[in-house]
């Protein structure tokens, strides 16, 4: 009671005091509107300014006005962020939360674009290196220039490392399309020069086949046949350059424009000695003019013209040669033919040497050989030799060309040996480098022919003694190191030997056994110098022992080599294997078992290694193929979805039972395992959503019901067929009869307030309660269930027509603030 007169005493006080604030404060009303505008303009401020992302999530949230969340909401791009304010405006701002949402979802979408385009990039680089590999070179610029054209979709999404790759790709495939457009430039010149050279030597054939049926009493224009000669012989230069040329085909255009020359030469004597040979043959018509001299003059014409054989003679020539005098033919001997047939063969292999030492250029060989064909010339007989007299002259000419040649150019080369090997024999240089520059200039003096000046072979022999002295006492202890060496070999030989004869090739490590191989052929190898006599027979007995090594080697080889095959062979069969996963399964299997195999030739491994790596990546390159099928499918479900997400969007909680329900329908339709994760689950939450709405929409509709029932019950208009059917056990299982207690408990259960008068009263129902509560065995019953039977027992139990309509409104009320979980 004390505490209760002070309580009163200080509220009096309190009441009495207050006024006088009041007066001394009467702008105050007016103060408390101020803080919110201005907290508007400070928000306002900020969100002109700069602010952060978090400052803008916090404006989202606690912004004064809903322009100010908004706008806020609007400038967030952090993803954690937006979450968090997703999170935070869930059920209590609409805006702000469908804001966020959307900006998630763009965000989302940018991501897994962003993700497609990479696997793009990724893709394009492997195949531009895979280009680049390729040995087919079928359309290979137009599937370069496709892969480009790619590129510059995605282009400006690569990042520096994957640009320099995919550019270091392409300029390989440039530089393999220049190599193809060269060699097909190349094979077209070559093919041009050869039918240039096929229209030379078709010329030149059909030119002399015409002199040989020209009319005696006509002599071919001499203007025609030099500017044929020079047109030709430029056009077989041109065909010939920087091209190999069969030598039967070199042959026959020397052949025919030797005795094109030789009939041009003999055309241009006689053009040039006409009014002579005219003057001389006119001497024939009478008898007994023609002086010695005369004779011996139209003789030396009649050798200088030297009318080619097989051609018709020019009638202008006839009165000379019968000027002349022909040589009477000597009684030939008999002729051995088995001897004249071995000296044509003789001369045969003669001629053959003979040119293959003039395209060498080796002047030297080249005079021995002529020399030496000529002498079997001469043995022939006439019949014999002349298939060859044709040959020989042309021979001859090249040998002169090249004596000419090297008779000017040799001199100047040899005053310079000298000078060379006189500068070595002063400068001082390892031995070994020294003797074998000696060397190289004693075989450059040596293919010069030598030298026919004594003077200068003496010059060059001094020097080469003097330059060579010092390398004498290095070469002499070099001789103890050879015999070194040789002792080492036959070491490595003897340790060959001691493990091919313990050798159990059985159960032998082939790879240890390979490497025995190498060694031995590496320390052979550095077991260098060697006397080259001394060493033949270790040599020949090392090369015989690697036999034997390499022997089993070889045979393992091929073995793993046939295993490795049949291994390529599976992988080729897989590339069409149904599933797909097993396939690959079983390529990676493979993979192991490639890696669990011996030794191999590497040449051979190489190719077997690359036949299995491409059957693998096309068994690889169809799970990439199916992925993107994938992707796009999951594209297509995920727009599709997004549709449905936009329309279902709108659906709120004012929205009526049929709408969200057709909502909900649309969902259930859908597939949701081709989606994307991020859509699957933005669906899951939007049908949870739906779901939820559907729900509380259900649960209004029922309280409102149970409300009707509660206030019908109190004017005595209920009957059994309007309440639930349930309800009739459970208003026989209710322990009250008093509805002020009834909705006192109502009140307890929904946690709404009871009257100020009732609060006495409600205190020792709770007592009462928690103390049957505690030992009761239906202690787990749910807040509906108990709710149910307060409102049966209130509507069938009777409780109802003895309350007021107070009482009514009140069960009501707590019935309105039910939340069952």
């Amino acid at each position: 009671m004390a505490a209760f007169i002070q309580k009163l005493f200080r509220s009096r006080k309190t009441t009495e005091v207050a006024p006088k604030h009041r007066k001394a404060a009467q702008p105050e009303p007016v103060e408390q509107e101020d803080p919110r505008a201005s907290k508007r303009e400070e928000q306002l401020g900020t969100l002109e300014g700069s602010p952060s992302q978090s400052v803008l999530a916090k404006l989202a949230i606690e912004g004064i006005t809903a322009d100010i969340r908004q706008a806020a909401a609007g400038r967030l791009t952090d993803e954690a962020h937006l979450q968090e304010v997703q999170k935070q405006a869930k059920g209590r701002d609409k805006g702000v939360y469908q804001t966020v949402k959307t900006a998630l979802q763009h965000r989302r979408e940018e991501q897994a674009r962003l993700d497609s385009i990479g696997q793009t990039i990724a893709t394009l680089i492997r195949h531009a290196r895979d280009q680049a590999k390729s040995d087919d070179t079928k359309l290979y610029e137009a599937r370069l220039d496709a892969l480009l054209k790619q590129w510059t979709e995605v282009e400006e999404h690569a990042t520096p490392e994957q640009a320099q790759a995919f550019l270091e790709a392409v300029h390989q495939c440039k530089e393999r399309i220049a190599l193809l457009q060269s060699a097909a430039e190349d094979e077209k010149r070559q093919r041009e020069q050869q039918l240039q050279r096929k229209e030379t030597l078709d010329l030149l054939t059909r030119t002399l086949d015409e002199l040989k049926a020209q009319p005696p009493e006509t002599l071919p224009s001499l203007a025609s046949l030099d500017a044929l000669q020079k047109t030709q012989e430029n056009r077989w230069l041109e065909a010939t350059r920087d091209t190999s040329v069969d030598k039967q085909e070199q042959k026959s255009y020397e052949t025919a424009m030797l005795a094109l020359r030789n009939y041009l030469s003999s055309v241009r004597r006689i053009t040039q000695d006409r009014d002579t040979i005219v003057e001389l043959g006119a001497l024939l018509e009478g008898e007994g003019d023609a002086t010695d001299e005369q004779r011996a003059q139209a003789k030396n014409l009649v050798a200088e013209i030297n009318w080619p054989e097989g051609y018709p003679i020019p009638a202008l020539l006839e009165p000379l040669r019968k000027l002349a005098g022909k040589r009477k033919k000597p009684t030939e001997p008999r002729v051995d033919q088995e001897q004249q047939k071995s000296l044509a063969n003789r001369l045969e292999a003669d001629l053959e040497k003979l040119e293959v030492a003039l395209e060498a250029k080796q002047l030297k060989e080249s005079k021995q050989l002529f020399k030496t064909a000529q002498q079997h010339f001469r043995d022939l007989d006439q019949r014999h030799a002349k298939p060859y007299q044709a040959r020989m002259q042309l021979l001859n000419g090249q040998l002169r060309e090249l004596s000419d040649w090297q008779g000017f150019a040799t001199e100047p080369k040899q005053i310079a040996l000298c000078e060379q090997m006189e500068y070595l024999a002063d400068q001082p240089m390892d031995p070994e480098a020294k003797a074998e520059r000696i060397k190289e200039l004693q075989n450059e003096w040596r293919d010069l022919g030598g030298s026919s000046d004594r003077t200068l072979w003496s010059r060059f022999k001094a020097a080469s003694d003097k330059a060579y002295e010092p390398c004498k006492a290095y070469f002499s202890a070099k001789s103890g190191l050879k015999q070194a060496n040789l002792e080492k070999r036959s070491a490595i030989c003897e340790q060959l030997e001691t493990f091919l004869n313990n050798a159990d090739w059985s159960s032998i490590d082939w790879k240890a056994a390979e490497r025995i191989h190498q060694t031995a052929r590496q320390e052979w190898k550095e077991a260098w110098p060697v006397e080259f006599r001394d060493n033949r027979a270790v040599q020949k007995r090392f090369d015989e022992l690697l036999k034997r090594l390499e022997a089993p080697l070889d045979e393992e080889r091929r073995k793993n080599e046939t295993l490795k095959q049949a291994i390529v062979e599976k992988a080729e069969a897989l590339v069409d294997h149904e599933p797909l996963q097993e396939a690959m399964n079983q390529a990676k299997a493979l993979q192991g078992d490639w890696q669990a195999i011996g030794i191999t030739r590497h040449r051979e491994d190489r190719k077997l290694w690359q036949a299995f790596r491409k059957a693998c990546d096309q068994i690889f390159a169809r799970r990439d193929a199916e992925r993107t099928e994938q992707q796009q499918a999951s594209q297509v479900a995920d727009e599709s979805a997004q549709a449905g997400l936009n329309e279902v969007s709108v659906i709120s909680a004012e929205s009526d039972e049929q709408s969200v329900t057709a909502a909900l329908a649309t969902f259930k339709e859908m597939d949701t395992s081709a989606l994307s994760k991020g859509v699957r689950e933005q669906v899951q939450q939007e049908k949870q959503r739906l779901n939820q709405i559907l729900s509380t929409q259900k649960l209004r509709a029922k309280m409102a019901s149970w409300q009707s029932l509660v206030m019908a019950a109190t004017t005595g208009e209920t009957s059994n067929d309007s309440v639930p059917k349930h309800w009739s056990a459970l208003a026989q299982t209710s322990d009250t009869s008093d509805p002020v207690e009834l909705v006192i408990r109502a009140e307890i259960l929904c946690g709404v307030p009871s009257p100020e008068t009732d609060q006495q009263r409600r205190m020792e129902i709770q007592v009462r309660r928690l103390a049957d509560g505690m030992g009761a065995a239906d202690n787990g019953t749910d807040q509906m269930q108990d709710m149910e039977k307060l409102l049966a027992n209130w509507c069938l139990g009777g409780i109802g027509k003895d309350a007021n309509t107070e009482l009514a409104e009140r069960l009501n009320k707590a019935l309105a603030n039910l939340n069952p979980a």
